[in-house]
């Protein structure tokens, strides 16, 4: 296991490797290189105008398919040279100028309804125009600006688009080493549940946030993969390998996410000797190795496993073969028993993944690697980009109109109070706006509090490092690194990315010959006036409120795991074995548990007037999680016993009244009046015996289900929507 000295290093290794740093050297190259070069021939304004317009091409530069990053890029590069023609002639006259902030600020932030690719498109238009506002030029410099923006624009997307020429496969490499180490992070905390005297409900909730994490960096490298042609045309072996462990990490997830008892149960029974504990470390140093794997996989190099691990598993089987020898004399059923033996199995299987994952890093050099065989358009999402969903967004119904419009008359509100008290750069306080105001309340606030944050903290820095710093060439390199920590914590970590940014802009001011205090303490006057007026608009004006959208969420999340076990239950009545909708109807379960759990996440951020029924909700969150790891446990093993399944013609009812159960659920949150005294849960009186294996896990599994079925009935009578 990983020592608390390892863990920092190793957290340091994975950002460095870690797209993010990727993104972030990738753009501080490509806006800082023309106004360097274009420095040398005093034309440092230029240089900067074409720096904007690279910066601006960075905005959509995120991670995800080559073409989708090409085309995104271009467009941008379109859009903003068009947006700083117009602004620029709009500055000749205030009143124009003001109604053209407020169509753009709307338009724009109406992008959002194309995806979030479209939205960072948004998000470049509205950046040049707000730092295109009060810069009144001539005729000829009109034109030429956004010339230059263009030219911008065009060399940052050359600059990117190189890079993936060259290194055709890192981002995929970095996205699924991402992955792999969000997955080995939800595995430590799954292991922390065999942990005596573990808090049950904040580790459930750990591992719902976590479960986030991964989703998100699943979606995404999934997206990359199954969208980007060479990968899925397996025309490379980089190719196939990248597809091969993709296709394991997923399957490792669901191996991770099963869950064969209750671990209230185990520690009641087994605390007192102390061989939960064996579980717990045998699992983090699974962990460990599975995060190794994501490390190895970002710098390219070969895994190996660690050779202590065949030994702690024997370690293990010995301990539970003494304890089954004792059981008697601890007092121990063979139901008990059982279940340990088969969470020793479970986790067996889980070297026996990793044991294939590295393998195929090996059959990686000796090309050897078989296709992947995999039906990828099913997986992957498809953003259609038709006018009509523009058009059927214009109302109040939804949620992105109400965004937009609540943009469009803050960012006039600013606009005004600017122009009114003549602030030397008026457009900090639309820019403030601009990268504030979200969606929904909760991510406002969260942005309004670490934009306010990063700013106060790295104005002092700031102000420290120009008042004991003079040296052009230090200060210079603070510059870069600033600029470099701006950039690459901007998707990861926005407090920090502020942090960073405040001082490298009070540092470029000092470089043109305008560094002062009143630069600092304009730019955090700035932010708190526009920071205020989002806040207060984002609460009274036009709110999306988490609750409005909750029973969509709710019943989508019982929906997702009920065709999840009828995918399940239905190959333990005979049905034939198919791969696809199976997979399906895992990933959805994976994606709507997200959802939930983001969902709860930004409800508990809003004020407590605007929340309903806060507890109900998480509670419903970890029954559904619950469910879907005993829906996993069955999965797993009909999957690797598919030719040995006895007949459980017996189980059929149990399962038939936990299919009836669920779908009572949705119909109570649905509004639909449900009698509780009616359901009744079927005990089973003669469980098979085909052998003994078997007999212990699967109707236990069964009745698992049904008992986490009618919970989550109960509570969802209690959720008020």
């Amino acid at each position: 296991m990983l020592n608390s000295a390892q863990r920092p290093t190793n957290e340091i290794k994975h950002f460095v490797l870690s797209s993010y740093f990727g993104d972030g050297l990738r753009i501080t190259f490509g806006v800082l290189f023309p106004s360097l070069f274009m420095l040398e021939f005093d034309k440092i304004n230029i240089g900067m105008t074409i720096s904007l317009g690279a910066l601006c091409a960075s905005v959509v530069d995120s991670p995800g398919p080559i073409v989708h990053r090409r085309n995104a890029m271009l467009t941008t590069t379109g859009i903003v040279s068009l947006v700083a023609l117009l602004v620029g002639f709009a500055n000749l006259s205030i009143p124009i100028l003001g109604l053209m902030i407020t169509g753009f600020s709307f338009l724009f932030s109406m992008f959002y309804v194309y995806g979030l690719r479209a939205a960072a498109i948004g998000t470049a238009a509205l950046l040049v125009m707000t730092l295109s506002i009060g810069d009144i030029r001539p005729l000829h410099e009109i034109m030429m600006h956004p010339v230059y923006i263009l030219i911008g624009g065009l060399w940052y997307t050359a600059l990117s688009l190189s890079l993936y020429r060259i290194m055709p496969y890192r981002i995929a490499q970095q996205s699924l080493g991402d992955s792999i180490v969000e997955v080995a992070k939800f595995m430590k905390i799954k292991a922390a549940f065999y942990r005596e005297g573990v808090d049950y409900d904040e580790n459930y909730k750990k591992l719902i946030e976590t479960q986030i994490s991964v989703n998100e960096k699943q979606d995404a490298t999934r997206e990359m993969l199954f969208k980007t042609r060479e990968i899925v045309r397996e025309s490379t072996q980089e190719g196939r390998f990248l597809v091969v462990v993709f296709v394991d990490i997923i399957d490792l997830f669901e191996q991770i996410m099963s869950t064969f008892y209750n671990y209230q149960h185990l520690h009641k029974q087994f605390d007192s000797i102390g061989i939960l504990k064996k579980y717990e470390d045998i699992l983090t140093l699974l962990a460990d190795e599975l995060e190794k794997i994501g490390y190895d996989l970002k710098m390219g190099t070969t895994p190996h496993l660690s050779p202590i691990i065949p030994r702690k598993l024997q370690e293990l089987h010995l301990a539970v073969l003494d304890l089954e020898e004792h059981a008697e004399e601890h007092g121990f059923t063979a139901l008990s028993i059982g279940a340990l033996k088969n969470i020793e199995v479970n986790i067996k299987n889980i070297f026996a993944r990793l044991k294939k994952i590295v393998g195929n890093f090996k059959n990686r050099k000796k090309k050897t690697l078989n296709s992947s065989d995999l039906a990828t358009d099913q997986f992957i999402s498809h953003q259609e980009f038709e006018p009509k969903i523009f058009r059927e967004n214009l109302t109040f119904d939804s949620e992105i109109f109400r965004h937009s419009l609540r943009v469009a008359l803050v960012m006039l509100v600013g606009f005004i109070i600017a122009q009114s008290f003549e602030f030397l750069h008026s457009n900090w306080i639309l820019l403030t706006i601009m990268v504030i105001m979200k969606p929904a309340f909760s991510l406002t606030k969260e942005r309004n509090y670490h934009r306010l944050i990063g700013t106060i903290v790295g104005a002092i820095f700031g102000l420290l490092i120009l008042s004991y710093q003079h040296n052009k060439n230090v200060l210079f390199a603070i510059l870069l690194l600033c600029m470099l920590g701006a950039y690459s914590f901007q998707r990861k970590n926005y407090v920090v990315s502020v942090l960073f940014m405040t001082p490298f802009i009070l540092i470029l001011y000092n470089f043109l010959g305008m560094g002062n205090i009143s630069i600092l303490e304009e730019r955090v006057m700035d932010t708190f006036i526009g920071g205020g007026i989002s806040f207060i608009a984002s609460y009274f004006l036009f709110p999306a409120w988490e609750k409005e959208k909750l029973q969509k969420v709710l019943v989508e999340m019982l929906e997702a795991n009920l065709e999840y076990f009828r995918q399940v239950r239905g190959l333990y009545l005979g049905n034939e074995f198919h791969y696809l909708p199976y997979k399906l109807a895992r990933k959805d379960v994976y994606v709507k548990t997200a959802n939930l759990a983001s969902a709860f996440q930004r409800m508990f951020s809003e004020p407590k007037s605007k929340q309903t029924s806060i507890k109900e909700v998480h509670k419903f969150s970890v029954l559904n999680h619950l469910f879907a790891s005993y829906t996993a446990t069955l999965g797993l093993y009909v999957k690797e016993h598919f030719d040995q399944i006895p007949d459980f013609h017996n189980l059929q009812m149990v399962g038939d009244n936990t299919e009836k159960i669920l779908a009572l659920g949705i119909k109570t949150l649905q509004g639909e009046e449900v009698d509780l005294a009616e359901v009744q849960l079927i005990q089973l009186k003669n469980p098979v015996r085909d052998d003994e294996e078997t007999v212990l896990l699967i109707p236990e599994q069964y009745i698992n289900l049904q008992k986490a079925a009618l919970d989550i009935l109960k509570i969802t009578t209690k959720i008020k929507l």
